[in-house]
C-alpha cells in the first residue's frame, strides 16, 4: 500500500469511527454522564486508537464532546437553543443551495431526480393506510430529497458544510420527524413539508432564486416547531432518538 492509499484508509477509518460513535451516542449506548477514554472506545469498536483519536477530535470540534483536563471525554448535553441554532444553520445552507440551483439553472437530471422523489413522497402520504409506522419510509425519502438538492449544486464546499451541519444531533432534515400525537397529526404536518418540497422545486425550475431560498429556510422551521413541541412535552420528547442529549431547563450545563 502506497502513502496515498494509507492516508485514504486512515481517513475512511476515522469516518467509520465517527459514524459509529455518533450512532452509539444517539442510540443511548454511550451516556452523557459517563467519562470515556480513547482506549476504552477503541476496545468497544475493535479499532486502533489512531482513528478513534481523530474521530473524537472531530466530534469535539462539532460540539458533541468535551475533552476533560484529567483525560477522557464527556458527551455534551445540548440546550434547545443550541439545537435551534444548528437547525437554522442547516436551513440557511439549504436555502443557499436552492438559490444557487435556481440562479445558475438546475441541470435537467437534477430536476428529474427531485420530481421523482416528490412523486414517491406523494404516493406515500396519499396512501389511506399511512400511519406512523410509515415514518421510516418518509425519513428515507425526505433525506434523499434534501441530499439531491444539495448535491445538485455540484459544489463540494456546500456538500461538505451541509454534511458538517447534519452531523450535529437533531440538525438533519429527518431528525425530528417521528414525534406526533396521532397518525392524523403526522400526515398533516408531513403534508406541509411536502408542499414546501414541491414549491421549492417549482421555484428552482422557474429560476426564482430568492423565493427558493426563502422556502427552504421556512422549511427548516418545521423542525424548530417540532423541537419546541418536544421540549414542552415529556411524552413527545421520549419519542425522539437521543432525547437524553437534550438539556432541559434546570439541568447543569455540560
Amino acid at each position: 500500500m502506497d502513502r496515498a492509499e494509507q492516508i485514504r484508509a486512515g481517513q475512511n477509518q476515522t469516518v467509520r469511527a465517527a459514524m459509529t460513535l455518533r450512532d452509539m451516542i444517539i442510540g443511548g449506548k454511550l451516556q452523557p454522564d459517563q467519562r470515556y477514554t480513547e482506549t476504552q472506545l477503541a476496545e468497544m469498536l475493535s479499532m486502533s486508537r489512531t482513528p478513534i483519536r481523530a474521530a473524537l477530535q472531530r466530534m469535539t470540534d462539532e460540539g458533541l464532546l468535551t475533552q476533560q483536563a484529567t483525560g477522557g471525554y464527556l458527551i455534551r448535553q445540548l440546550s434547545p437553543v443550541e439545537i435551534a441554532e444548528t437547525i437554522e444553520l442547516r436551513g440557511t445552507l439549504e436555502g443557499l443551495c436552492a438559490r444557487l440551483l435556481a440562479e445558475r439553472g438546475a441541470a435537467p437530471d437534477v430536476l428529474d431526480q427531485l420530481r421523482k422523489i416528490l412523486a414517491e413522497l406523494d404516493a406515500l402520504l396519499n396512501d389511506e393506510s399511512f400511519d406512523r409506522g410509515n415514518l421510516p419510509n418518509y425519513e428515507r425519502l425526505n433525506a434523499r430529497f434534501h441530499r439531491s438538492l444539495v448535491e445538485g449544486t455540484g459544489s463540494a464546499l456546500m456538500i461538505q458544510e451541509i454534511e458538517r451541519a447534519n452531523n450535529r444531533p437533531f440538525a438533519s432534515a429527518s431528525a425530528l420527524v417521528g414525534m406526533y400525537e396521532s397518525d392524523r397529526a403526522a400526515r398533516q404536518h408531513l403534508r406541509i413539508g411536502q408542499d414546501h418540497h414541491r414549491t421549492v422545486v417549482e421555484a428552482i425550475a422557474a429560476r426564482q432564486g430568492a423565493r427558493a431560498e426563502a422556502i427552504m429556510r421556512e422549511h427548516a422551521r418545521l423542525s424548530l416547531r417540532n423541537l419546541t413541541r418536544a421540549v414542552e412535552s415529556s411524552r413527545l420528547l421520549d419519542q425522539i432518538r437521543g432525547a437524553s442529549l437534550i438539556r432541559q431547563p434546570g439541568d447543569q450545563a455540560g
